[in-house]
């Protein structure tokens, strides 16, 4: 992956926030997957427009308190895309 890619979701993925769990989460038709508080700040803002270089600078500017973010964020969308919950735009 190098971080000028642009990701959107899987097609049979939707990411919402779930009020019930009181977290986003990425629903899929054999159940649901509950992100935690990082994730869901990392896998809202993947919109099929944003690079992975556009999202770091957004969440570094989102959240400057924390160290090292663009590793997490980068590792965040790797697992992400191993796990097929998201694809290259076109």
């Amino acid at each position: 992956m190098n971080n000028t890619e642009i990701y959107t979701l899987a097609p049979h993925y939707r990411f919402q926030w779930e009020e019930a769990q009181q977290s986003y989460v990425m629903l899929f038709p054999e159940g649901m997957i509950k992100l935690n508080g990082g994730a869901g700040e990392v896998i809202r803002r993947v919109d099929g427009k944003r690079s992975v270089d556009e999202i770091v600078h957004e969440l570094k500017l989102a959240f400057p308190d924390v160290d090292d973010i663009e590793s997490d964020v980068v590792a965040m969308i790797q697992l992400a895309v191993e796990k097929s919950w998201l694809v290259l735009a076109n």
